[in-house]
């Protein structure tokens, strides 16, 4: 019996791969997906807002004490990497909070299920993130 050419497999399995990641919404270091235009984390699909007191780019969060109670921030592990226009706060606490396009992010300790956007609009100050 023939076998087939190694070159052949290995075109074949390139494809595959490069089919398989275009498919992809996010890249492999994103933590966050885009679910319905709407950013929500990448492990339990919960909604990500901002929050309009923050100022983009100043690497300051301003929900902090019993703010962040409600508005629970979206930790940073310790090895997360920035990329592209995921970027890394500071908060006052010490922890590391992501932030995108400059925003740092939060969830609503009110929504509880996937897809929740109970958040949306509150006070006129809290907005579902979008990329």
């Amino acid at each position: 019996m023939r076998q087939p050419h190694p070159t052949l497999f290995a075109t074949a399995a390139s494809l595959f791969l490069l089919t398989a990641c275009a498919a992809m919404p996010w890249s492999a270091t994103a933590p966050a997906k885009t679910d319905d235009g709407v950013l929500t984390d990448a492990t339990r699909g919960m909604t990500l807002y901002t929050f309009d007191r923050d100022v983009a780019h100043n690497g300051n969060s301003a929900c902090n004490g019993p703010c962040a109670k409600n508005w629970p921030p979206f930790y940073a592990n310790a090895d997360a990497k920035p990329h592209n226009a995921w970027t890394i706060i500071k908060r006052d606490d010490g922890k590391s909070q992501w932030a995108y396009k400059g925003k740092p992010l939060y969830f609503w300790s009110k929504d509880m299920a996937a897809g929740d956007r109970k958040g949306d609009g509150f006070n006129n100050m809290w907005r579902a993130a979008t990329p």
